[in-house]
């Protein structure tokens, strides 16, 4: 019997030559990959650039030891792209942090699929929030009642920093929610929770808040309010 491999895939309103070039160009990579931090440019270098195996031609891509990406056309100017995990590599240590790529797979694919359609060459900043997952997110944030809506559902809620948060549900997954911001530019807020593993017995809680023409002072402000609400509500990693 094979083994399932686990797959993340979405349809792109962009043609697969954009997508491509959103998945080969750092300039690109930089307005979607996760969030902003001093070794940014450093993890799109080890992802993206080192040891990858790829065809322009076809449009696929091998990464990390395997995670593979393929992109074919699906009419209309859109792209299917489904990603590919290698298999475990055998290796215990690295291995039990396979679970931890999964998800992070989900979420810059998202992000990806997020910034070509609702931002396409747009710069964007970032507020990543982290810490164990004993209290999760959602529920802090009183977010449970929006996990449960369907992808495109228009939602409105009060958020723990005192600002409205309105847009729609732009993902669901087992462990992850994505919600478009009206308020932060047409942002977008992703919100993670996954259970105890080994690696992290008291499972990890994360936000990833992705802004739009924010001025300085504004950006500031909003990411003093929400690291302030997260110290308070969530125990630090």
């Amino acid at each position: 019997m094979t083994e399932e491999r686990f797959t993340v895939e979405v349809t792109i309103s962009a043609p697969v030559g954009e997508v491509w070039r959103a998945l080969r160009d750092p300039e690109q990579i930089r307005r979607w990959h996760g969030w902003h931090f001093d070794g940014l440019d450093k993890e799109i270098d080890f992802i993206y650039a080192e040891h990858v195996t790829e065809s322009p031609q076809e449009h696929w891509m091998e990464v990390q030891g395997g995670d593979r990406f393929e992109l074919t056309d699906a009419g209309e100017g859109r792209t299917h792209l489904r990603m590919t995990r290698a298999p475990l590599s055998g290796d215990t240590e690295w291995d039990a942090y396979y679970d931890d790529v999964n998800e992070g797979w989900v979420t810059f694919i998202h992000q990806l699929k997020f910034a070509l359609e609702r931002h396409p060459g747009a710069d964007r900043r970032t507020v990543f929030l982290s810490g164990h997952g004993t209290t999760p997110p959602l529920a802090a944030a009183g977010l449970d009642a929006l996990a449960g809506l369907a992808p495109g559902t228009p939602y409105e809620h009060a958020a723990p920093t005192g600002e409205p948060l309105a847009g729609t549900v732009w993902f669901r997954s087992d462990h992850q929610l994505g919600l478009t911001v009206d308020g932060w530019g047409d942002g977008l807020l992703v919100v993670a929770h996954t259970p105890p593993v080994p690696v992290h017995p008291e499972g990890v809680a994360m936000m990833i808040l992705t802004t739009y023409g924010r001025t300085n002072e504004e950006f500031a402000d909003l990411e003093a309010r929400w690291n302030a609400w997260w110290t308070r509500a969530v125990p630090a990693a």
